[in-house]
């Protein structure tokens, strides 16, 4: 079947998020707007993963736990989840691998954990947008105990990318897919890096505000509306 998917969504977890991106708000705005299947993926972190899913399966909408893990080398990964545990299992293994920095709320803004109803339960405390230890080299292993799955995000932007921090894709990275900005020509990246002629290419939003949540338009091909049967597809099982 096919499913309109956004698979790089932010939270107000996400420092950089705004506030009203609450999981009430976000997943009823991707209901709105006609996806089938979302992923939130929160800077290093699951922490609102939990009353998402719970959200999306009130309102029949499937909502993917994930995360945004900058590794080492200051690059940005969409990893996914087929369930909740495995999320928070993973990001409670990367907290310990980031450096004890505190946030401040007045530079980068809050990191809001909520629950369904848009009720604070708190605050992560440690900043989230640092890098963690974990390399890009061993991050898809490294996810594989958590049953989960993972690609380098905006492949095509100038900051936080491969492209941007390794000026090319390392031969080492073993991943199926990879993922570009909604406005990016894939024709031309296929074409300009041969590496991604047969590669699973992904086109997601990464919004961070309300208003720049888009209409569904991408959709991938599925046997059922799920992130087990999501991520078996980006695995190729």
């Amino acid at each position: 079947m096919k499913l309109f998917y956004d698979l790089h969504l932010h939270s107000c977890l996400s420092p950089c998020g705004d506030n009203d991106m609450s999981p009430y708000n976000l997943v009823n705005m991707a209901k709105l707007l006609g996806y089938d299947i979302i992923a939130l993926t929160d800077h290093n972190s699951a922490g609102n993963c939990e009353s998402a899913v719970k959200i999306g399966k009130e309102i029949g909408i499937t909502v993917v736990p994930g995360m945004e893990l900058c590794t080492g080398e200051e690059i940005h990964n969409v990893c996914l989840f087929p369930t909740v545990e495995k999320a928070m299992e993973f990001s409670r293994f990367i907290r310990n691998t980031m450096p004890p920095v505190k946030n401040k709320e007045e530079i980068f803004g809050e990191q809001l954990i909520m629950d369904t109803e848009d009720g604070v339960l708190g605050k992560e405390e440690i900043l989230l947008t640092v890098a963690s230890s974990v390399s890009i080299d061993e991050l898809p292993e490294l996810i594989k105990e958590f049953d989960g799955v993972c690609y380098p995000a905006h492949i095509d932007r100038q900051s936080y990318s491969v492209i941007s921090a390794l000026g090319d894709f390392p031969d080492t990275l073993k991943v199926r897919a990879f993922e570009l900005t909604p406005k990016a020509d894939e024709k031309e990246w296929r074409e300009n890096y041969p590496v991604l002629a047969d590669k699973i290419l992904i086109r997601s939003s990464d919004a961070h505000y309300l208003q720049n949540m888009r209409e569904a338009e991408f959709t991938v091909d599925l046997p059922e509306n799920s992130a087990e049967a999501l991520i078996g597809f980006l695995k190729g099982e």
